[in-house]
């Protein structure tokens, strides 16, 4: 049982039924430039347009800061969404008021229609109650499918889910379910990959991960502060040094708990980050002065291959080196494709998710390979933070 209300629960036929989806999509020159996330919306939209519903799709877009903007109206998006469906959708200059309770009036059985950007008012991210029930009355229920969206408390996002019957759409209930099958309730052992830039983001992620992983593997950028915080020479790379005594209680909190922490071994250096420069592969006692570390060695790479073929459950947030820049890309793009592999040869459980991670990944050709990729930023790393999501907690029974 779930604890949250699906679809299932819900009788849809000739109701209206405000659906939150997030089609705040990559846009160029007007025009969407990625419809992932348009895509992942489509099992609810269609499901619900089949048992007879009217089916009005709410979303943000951008930063209006409470204005309209024509720059980020959602439009746009209409015709990307009508041709995946393969029928008419409509769209209605603004998400409350006259316009949008005469285009809602027009529907009928079945039919799609996108609202204007919700963030065109104020009262949306101050989840203000007018707000709210200016929104509520026109529909009758309320359907979530947003979990990028979830870990803020707006007025689409928990506000309509206190004041309409809800429940969480097909794309949101898919990604609770492989969170909590990665986070919550794992098969073992859980490792966890972490990657980036900088220890500053994603310290509570670590304190986290540390008391729930069996192994976790720190690269990237970050991996750096731990390995300054252990006396061991970095040259002029990537380090956060006031943060040196945060990743030696991140490594004391792990022996407490018994997760095993992976560093790297060996390192890719060079002078200067840009693409085609010389680098060489050294260890730590080789690094010079004036190197920067830009990506995890072949020893490295192997030792975490062998975590990984050990492991049931892998959660991967971020890159393991710089790898928008090549030579850097490859420990993040080996480790991939040996997990992706391990995915279908063994069976084995792999969850990302995060910015940097799903371009990773793209780059790396693995998005469709494993277990579950979460198009989400800031709410899956919340979740991996161990908070509580207000949009998720609405739809609770």
């Amino acid at each position: 049982m779930t604890p949250y209300r699906t679809l299932d629960d819900l009788d849809v036929a000739e109701k209206r039924v405000f659906v939150r989806v997030d089609f705040n999509v990559p846009m160029k020159d007007g025009a969407v430039a990625d419809a992932t996330r348009i895509e992942r919306a489509l099992p609810t939209i269609e499901e619900l347009s089949k048992k007879g519903a009217k089916v009005i799709l709410l979303s943000h877009y951008g930063r209006p800061k409470g204005a309209p903007h024509p720059e980020m109206s959602l439009k746009p998006v209409v015709k990307v969404l009508g041709n995946l469906l393969g029928g008419p959708v409509d769209f209605a200059e603004d998400c409350i008021g006259e316009k949008a309770s005469a285009a809602i009036k027009q529907m009928i059985e079945g039919d799609v229609l996108v609202l204007e950007n919700t963030r065109f008012h104020a009262g949306e991210e101050q989840n203000d109650p007018v707000f709210v029930a200016a929104l509520a009355e026109n529909a009758d229920l309320y359907v979530n499918d947003a979990f990028s969206a979830a870990h803020r408390a707006h007025a689409s996002t928990e506000g309509l889910a206190r004041v309409l019957p809800s429940a969480a759409g097909r794309a949101m209930e898919h990604e609770l379910d492989y969170l909590t099958a990665a986070l919550a309730n794992p098969e073992r052992p859980m490792m966890a990959v972490i990657g980036g830039a900088k220890i500053s983001t994603k310290i509570e992620l670590l304190l986290n991960l540390v008391a729930k992983a069996d192994i976790l593997v720190v690269g990237g950028g970050m991996a750096n502060t731990f390995l300054f915080a252990k006396g061991a020479a970095i040259g002029k790379s990537l380090c956060e040094p006031d943060l040196a005594s945060t990743a030696l209680e991140i490594m004391d909190q792990a022996v407490k708990t018994g997760c095993e922490i992976i560093l790297p071994i060996d390192v890719v250096v060079a002078k200067e980050f840009q693409a085609g420069t010389a680098s060489e592969v050294v260890g730590f006692a080789d690094v010079g002065a004036d190197d920067m570390i830009l990506d995890l060695g072949p020893e490295s790479v192997d030792h975490i291959a062998a975590k990984i073929e050990s492991a049931r459950t892998v959660v991967w947030n971020g890159p393991l080196g710089a790898f928008e820049v090549q030579p850097f890309d490859t420990a993040t793009v080996e480790a991939a494709r040996f997990a992706a592999r391990r995915v279908t040869e063994a069976g084995l459980v792999v969850v990302a998710g995060g910015g940097d991670t799903v371009a990773a990944l793209n780059h790396a050709g693995v998005m469709k390979d494993f277990t579950y990729v979460s198009t989400a930023g800031g709410a899956f790393l919340e979740w991996l933070e161990g908070k509580e999501l207000p949009g998720v907690k609405a739809l609770e029974t």
